[in-house]
């Protein structure tokens, strides 16, 4: 069970991290694109979901790999469950089935780091 939370944990690391560094870099205009939901938030909004979202990827990793402050991971995993939440939230507003879906399988697998890594299998 071990192997298959830092594997998890690794595949949730890098999709948000990816999102975060691209709604924390890019300007709005060119995210509303590939994410039209970014229409209804402002720039700043936008930066600082993308923030978070880096950062929550780093705590996935970083802390449990250190061994330093390793509690700060189930807690990365928990922040990032309730921004799935809050995105699944946003994209039912607007109509978004298929968007939902996809949070809905984030949300799982990081309940399932925030589970594993809190409960029996924490460092």
């Amino acid at each position: 069970m071990n192997v298959l939370l830092w594997t998890v944990q690794c595949v949730l690391a890098a999709l948000f991290l990816i999102a975060g560094v691209m709604k924390s870099t890019q300007p709005k205009e060119k995210l509303v694109g590939p994410l039209p939901w970014t229409a209804d938030f402002s720039q700043g909004t936008v930066r600082f979901i993308g923030i978070v979202e880096s950062a929550a990827a780093l705590g996935l990793i970083l802390p449990a790999a250190t061994g330093i402050a390793p509690v700060l991971t189930p807690l990365a995993a928990t922040g990032l469950a309730l921004v799935m939440v809050l995105a699944a939230i946003t994209h039912a507003r607007r109509k978004e089935p298929s968007a939902i879906g996809f949070n809905a399988v984030l949300l799982i697998l990081a309940v399932l780091v925030a589970w594993g890594r809190f409960g029996p299998y924490s460092f």
